[in-house]
């Protein structure tokens, strides 16, 4: 996938979707934005852009003010040598919301993307209403072989290779056989395949080594938000899930529901890595239901400290308009008791 252009793109809630810029500490910021209402920030994952939401964003900005930012560097925003952690993409969120004059949002990201709105979530629990988690990184050590391959010396010469023309034509090929066999892997390899594209310069592919080498080693994902999960108790969460995800198994989402007290769980049966892009009709009418049946959580210093001391969050209100579900679709396995 190239960079997304900065001419005007779809259009939703009467405005243009087009990519925008602020500058902050210094470096330049790509985000789209449209709609208004309540806030909704989509997050993509890694070496992608916020171009990933073009099917959902229309639809959404006609009921919210939405805002998908290209992470610091990805996409159209610059790509220093810089800090590119979970914790610095936290506070790269919040002060670009802070840039937009934007107070609380609910959260949505995908892959690496649900890691930062994880980390998001953690360090700005009084700015975060909701947490949508989409196929999301950071809940266990298991991710695919290709991402701890490309966290491996020598892997920016490898990304480099995949560019040459006699490697791209022997990757289509593969790509083709494996959705003609209709392996979970081809499921998600065009998308795969566009992540790569995206990283045209050796400053792109830069930027993605030091972003994975902060998240995954050889071993797999170097940490893991269980140990925090319980401090979701209180803010409305909902686990979205390709059935046949092979980047991260689904079997994360079994994982993340059971550990987040009272969260929903959305699976997504026949679809991979990206159920935002292969069924966003669907995507956004579980996101919307979501939203509607779900009250922003409230925040309080004191519970906060007593979840911290004691893992209880002590009487609170109700975040729901209505019981914590998992999809009538799940699987039996990853339905709630």
């Amino acid at each position: 996938m190239t960079p997304p252009s900065s001419g005007t793109g779809q259009r939703g809630g009467g405005s243009a979707i087009r990519l925008r810029h602020r500058t902050v500490h210094g470096y330049r910021r790509a985000f789209r934005m449209a709609g208004k209402g309540r806030a909704i920030l989509l997050i993509h994952g890694i070496g992608d852009s916020s171009d990933t939401w073009r099917d959902v964003m229309p639809g959404l900005a006609r009921s919210y003010r939405v805002i998908a930012p290209d992470l610091l560097g990805h996409g159209a925003s610059d790509k220093p040598r810089a800090d590119y952690s979970l914790p610095a993409y936290a506070n790269g969120m919040r002060d670009l919301l802070g840039v937009l004059g934007v107070e609380r949002v609910t959260l949505v990201g995908h892959s690496l993307g649900g890691a930062v709105a994880m980390q998001f979530a953690y360090q700005f629990p009084e700015r975060c209403e909701r947490l949508v988690l989409v196929g999301t990184g950071g809940i266990s050590h298991q991710v695919t072989p290709l991402l701890r391959a490309a966290s491996l010396p020598g892997a920016e010469l490898l990304l480099m290779a995949l560019r040459l023309p006699t490697m791209r034509t022997q990757l289509g090929l593969a790509v083709k056989a494996l959705r003609f066999l209709d392996t979970g892997l081809g499921v998600d390899a065009p998308d795969l395949l566009r992540v790569v594209d995206a990283l045209p310069d050796g400053t792109s592919r830069s930027a993605f080594i030091r972003t994975l080498r902060a998240v995954v080693d050889w071993r797999g994902q170097v940490g893991t938000m269980l140990d925090r999960c319980y401090l979701a108790q209180g803010m409305p969460t909902m686990l979205v899930w390709g059935g046949r995800d092979q980047v991260v198994p689904a079997t994360h989402a079994g994982l993340g529901h059971v550990a987040m007290p009272g969260s929903r769980l959305e699976i997504f049966e026949d679809a991979g890595h990206f159920p935002f892009r292969t069924d966003p009709q669907r995507f956004e009418r579980v996101l919307r239901d979501f939203i509607a049946t779900t009250e922003p959580a409230p925040y309080s210093a004191e519970q906060w400290r007593r979840l911290l001391r004691n893992r209880t969050p002590g009487p609170r209100p109700s975040t729901s308009r209505g019981a914590a579900r998992a999809s009538t679709d799940d699987p039996p396995a990853l339905r709630p008791a």
